[in-house]
């Protein structure tokens, strides 16, 4: 059989000791986790090795001896091989290694003291590395089942083995340790804040998004809609319970970053925007900005009144659908004049929102826009009723000449029998509808494309609040600088290659493909918007099935 031994590289120059690590349950593998240097007790070796196994929940143990020579200690790897004993296990593990040189020399011992004769591979890692990344399944390819049910024991192992690491060789205690944070203790990277402070803050502001007035008012609003994102979530990073799961500290983390980035460019946005009077430059291109739309949108009509490129439209309905449209842009300048005062102000204080983040001004940014357009919306509400009737009514009488009908109840197109009367009736209706369509169509074409053209704009900004909210800059970040952190596998590569020596192989670790670490990490959004195919869409514009401008969780309302 062949005998893996994992070896950290921060103990290839540690001082003469005890092998401390975990020997790995039907692998016939062990871990190395720390030296124990001498000199030392081996009772009170006993008792902290008892104690770790209480603090960490892994099963550590005594693998064997660790010789260094140096000047002085000549018989330091017989006194080391003695030691076999005290600490009885199934295996006894000697190594030794010389000063300048990358090999080391290994010996088995059984219970019998019987010198194995098996193969041994030494593979190293850094220590460090493994104990702070998390292993991630292999998407592609076909892993080897051995070391597929191998590796993640390994770096459990390690991972689980944090209080062993809390005692280095530069404590003032009887037993001294050599492994990765001997040097000194590193830092964690991201220090959870304000675990106490605001929270009843947060958990109020929710509370009242959800009063049942407040929910319907919200779930119409982007704004309302990302500020109870946010509050959510800072709910989640504000928690005092402590992130124990790999998934949760990265939620945690990724949130964090994701409102640190957000209330930063919005800082900026506000800075930039109160500088040199561009609140009032923006107010003042408002108003004749609004002018002039209304001024194209009532020569729009004025040319669909006429023979709009040289259609023959129906003259009576032309007109009634003209004047009726321009009795509303009529109004809605007349509205706009009216609060012409007060947009500056208006303004002004919306700027300051801001400063809660980009994605709530660009939230508030796509509420304005929906609240400008609303007689755009308005027109193509009129224009796609009243072509929807059309196509319906002469969908409904093309079937009563067919003798069919469709049947409610059970959703389906049955055989019916009509008297002449009906049949008369239904031609004369038939042909009214028929001959009306093209002039309804032409409005509800119009309209639809305007109406298209603001639900384009609102959906781009909301694909960017979206990729704010739920881009994982943390785990990103990780990714780019600390790539160890997401491992997807692990690779080999020879060390040390000698004849008569054990084969010597250095495992690095293989980081998280950017998409996967995209796809794993990815923060939920609340994003309700209706996921409709291309094909559903076209449907839907050409039955004269209404686009709403806000959001539906489950239900349709038609």
């Amino acid at each position: 059989m062949v005998l893996k031994i994992f070896f950290p590289q921060c103990c290839n120059k540690a001082d003469s000791g005890l092998l401390v690590g975990r020997w790995i349950p039907g692998q016939n593998s062990a871990v190395v986790l720390a030296v124990i240097h001498y000199p030392f007790i081996p009772g009170q070796v006993k008792q902290y090795i008892h104690k770790m196994r209480g603090q960490s929940g892994v099963d550590l143990t005594v693998l064997g001896s660790w010789s260094m020579p140096k000047e002085g200690q000549e018989g330091m790897e017989s006194f080391l091989r003695d030691l076999s004993t005290i600490f009885p296990q199934g295996q006894w593990l000697q190594l030794s290694r010389e000063m300048g040189k990358i090999g080391f020399r290994c010996h088995v011992l059984t219970r019998d003291q019987s010198g194995e004769k098996d193969k041994v591979i030494f593979i190293h890692y850094e220590q460090r590395k493994v104990m702070l990344s998390q292993l991630h399944p292999i998407e592609n390819g076909v892993p080897d089942p051995q070391t597929e049910s191998q590796l993640p024991q390994v770096f459990g192992t390690v991972c689980q083995s944090e209080p062993l690491f809390f005692l280095d060789k530069y404590d003032d205690s009887p037993v001294k340790l050599t492994h990765w944070q001997s040097e000194g203790r590193e830092g964690s990277i991201i220090v959870e804040l304000m675990k106490q402070a605001s929270t009843p803050v947060f958990a109020t502001l929710y509370v009242i998004l959800n009063v049942r007035p407040m929910r319907f008012i919200s779930s119409k609003l982007s704004t309302c809609v990302q500020l109870s994102y946010r509050t959510e979530h800072l709910q989640t990073v504000c928690s005092p319970t402590r992130a124990t799961a790999h998934n949760h500290f990265m939620r945690k983390a990724n949130i964090f970053v994701s409102f640190f980035v957000d209330v930063s460019l919005g800082l900026l946005l506000v800075s930039w925007m109160y500088r040199e009077n561009r609140i009032g430059k923006l107010a003042n291109t408002l108003v004749p900005a609004a002018d002039h739309v209304a001024k194209e949108l009532e020569e729009l009509l004025q040319w669909l009144m006429g023979a709009p490129a040289g259609l023959k439209m129906n003259r009576a309905l032309d007109q009634v659908l003209g004047r009726f449209f321009l009795y509303h842009i009529h109004l809605w300048i007349s509205y706009i004049h009216l609060m012409s005062p007060f947009v500056e102000m208006i303004l002004w204080y919306v700027g300051l929102s801001a400063c809660l983040g980009l994605t709530f001004a660009l939230s508030l940014l796509s509420d304005i826009t929906a609240l400008l357009t609303f007689h755009i919306y308005c027109f193509y509400v009129y224009g796609a009723r009243l072509y929807c009737m059309t196509v319906y009514g002469l969908s409904s009488l093309w079937r009563l000449f067919r003798g069919k009908k469709w049947n409610v109840l059970r959703q389906r197109v049955d055989s019916c029998s009509y008297d002449l009367d009906q049949l008369f009736i239904g031609t004369l209706l038939f042909t009214i509808l028929l001959f009306l369509l093209p002039t309804t169509a032409l409005y509800y074409l119009v309209f639809t494309l305007l109406r298209l053209v603001v639900v384009m704009f609102q959906g781009v900004v909301h694909v960017s609040v979206d990729f704010i909210n739920s881009f994982p800059l943390f785990a990103m970040g990780l990714r780019l600088f600390r790539s160890y952190r997401l491992a997807e596998g692990v690779k080999f590569r020879v060390l040390c290659e000698e004849p008569g020596t054990p084969l010597h192989l250095m495992m690095d670790i293989n980081p998280l493909k950017v998409s996967s670490v995209v796809q794993t990490y990815r923060t939920p959004t609340y994003s309700c918007y209706p996921k409709d195919s291309w094909l559903a869409l076209c449907k839907k514009l050409f039955l004269g099935e209404l686009i709403y401008p806000w959001k539906h969780k489950t239900t349709k309302i038609d």
